[in-house]
């Protein structure tokens, strides 16, 4: 195993430098984390009124929250992939500059063909998850890798609930702009930090980068989730979305077949039809249906008017107050789900953490009036979500050689967002099914809503189950494959995990 860098005095300054990097290391990368997830949801505020500042219609201005999920679903396996094989830390820098970049080019442009690709390269933010915990895993000792990659899970939901309500003010009290030049600082910060604090991972897995591979599994990405997010706008019957499913069914199929026959592929299928990296890929996708569900869903009740006999009418500020105890509680739990990953298995805690969020939706069932009630459940919710989103990785990298870890978390982000871009569209279709008109406007009935907690519930109960047929493993301590393993001693590594 590689040695750490040596903690020497600094010349002339009898202070130990590399010792001071290490220590921070962990706080850079997961504030690099929670500055990617509230990228990814300061726009919810703006979309109200992005037509009347860009002079674009509704269903334009709604690409700047598509573009922002095609682009991170593309980007998150194939720089992954590309930080296995050139290094970690450069790649991730590199993440973190482009979506820098985006949040200036938002600063400075009110035109919607800028703010769209602008949030496209923001997009590329989605790999920081996958390649941090990769590199936490080459870089720390197994004593203190359990609780790092826990935080760094948990780093999209605690970004995400301070996200909308940081958004929200900034939006109620400053000119818009205010808000991107905002992150573009602290993007700008994120990355020199990044490069001074981060030391670069000397695990590679060497080879060529599949191109071919790259392309054809953006082709079938974007043919996939383009069908799923404006399957309610176009129509789930239409010419256009059948046409994308279709499409993506046979690009993907190729892409499978190519992948399967290359010598170094993006994406190891091998590896991920063994049962214990493919079952985590699932219980990936459910968890993330499950997760997306309870934002999703809690923004639009408590902000729903009076007058439908449940709603409270809370504005966007209010709204995102709500969701902030469960951003906390993420922040609090992350450190429990490490402990019991330790003693139990991580696999009994994704099963756990899917269970509590099955317990969130039935109080949300229970009683979707009281506002005290309403926080609790997506606090429980939350606190489940974490559990669930910390011991995702560790099972990913206890199952799969150390070169290769981070295009596996990539793929496992990948499924979690396919999953919350399904629970979108499935959350909207059945709220749109369920709705009674208000003024002349169409509102979701409450119902419709405790439908969509049932609906979520059960899609957790479902991740639960694919959490326990994952076979079986130790505690942290248990077997791992050896650091630096080669592709053609791949098999007999995987063997041992």
């Amino acid at each position: 195993m590689d040695q750490p860098a040596p903690t020497v005095p600094s010349p002339g300054t009898g202070t130990p430098a590399p010792r001071l990097r290490d220590r921070l290391t962990i706080p850079v990368l997961a504030s690099g984390g929670i500055l990617m997830a509230v990228m990814q949801t300061v726009v919810v505020p703006l979309l109200p009124d992005l037509p009347r500042v860009t002079g674009a219609s509704a269903a334009t201005v709604s690409w700047t929250v598509t573009a922002t999920l095609l682009a991170g679903a593309v980007l998150t396996p194939v720089l992954g992939r590309a930080g296995d094989m050139y290094g970690k830390r450069r790649v991730l820098t590199a993440a973190l500059a482009l979506m820098t970049v985006g949040s200036v080019l938002c600063a400075l442009s009110s035109d919607i063909g800028v703010l769209i690709a602008a949030r496209a390269l923001q997009g590329a933010a989605a790999s920081v998850v996958p390649l941090s915990i990769s590199i936490l895993r080459d870089e720390l000792p197994p004593e203190r890798r359990g609780s790092a990659v826990a935080l760094m899970s948990s780093t999209v939901g605690i970004g995400a609930a301070l996200g909308l309500p940081l958004a929200a003010l900034v939006v109620q009290y400053a000119d818009w702009h205010t808000m991107f030049w905002l992150t573009s600082a602290l993007g700008a910060l994120g990355v020199a930090a990044t490069w001074w604090a981060v030391r670069e991972s000397p695990v590679r897995e060497p080879g060529r980068f599949d191109v071919l591979g790259a392309l054809g599994l953006a082709a079938g990405l974007v043919c996939l989730l383009l069908g799923v997010s404006q399957g309610g706008t176009w129509g789930w019957g239409s010419a256009r979305v059948l046409g994308l499913f279709l499409g993506a069914a046979a690009v993907l199929a190729l892409w499978w077949w190519q992948q399967l026959r290359t010598a170094t592929p993006l994406v190891d299928l091998r590896l991920v039809t063994r049962p214990r990296v493919g079952l985590s890929h699932v219980a990936a996708l459910l968890t993330g249906f499950a997760f997306y569900a309870n934002s999703l869903v809690t923004a639009q009740l408590v902000q729903a008017p009076r007058a439908t006999g449940y709603g409270l009418g809370l504005s966007i500020v209010a709204t995102g107050l709500c969701l902030l105890p469960g951003g906390v509680t993420m922040l609090l739990f992350s450190p429990v789900s490490a402990r019991i990953s330790a003693t139990r298995g991580p696999r009994i805690t994704l099963a756990l953490g899917a269970a509590v969020i099955a317990c969130g939706y039935a109080l949300r069932i229970a009683d979707s009036r009281d506002l005290w009630m309403i926080i609790l459940g997506a606090t429980v919710v939350a606190t489940g979500t974490t559990l669930a989103y910390s011991a995702l990785p560790t099972l990913i990298l206890r199952a799969v050689p150390a070169a290769q870890t981070a295009s596996a978390n990539g793929v496992n982000v990948l499924m979690r967002t396919i999953g919350q871009a399904v629970s979108s569209a499935a959350v909207a279709a059945v709220l749109v099914h369920h709705s009674s008109p208000l003024g002349g406007v169409p509102v979701p009935t409450l119902h419709g809503y405790q439908l969509a907690f049932a609906m979520a519930g059960a899609i957790a109960l479902a991740a639960c189950a694919a959490a326990l047929a994952i076979p079986g493993d130790g505690p942290a301590g248990g077997t791992r494959c050896a650091r630096g393993t080669t592709r053609g001693t791949r098999d007999e590594a995987m063997e041992g995990a």
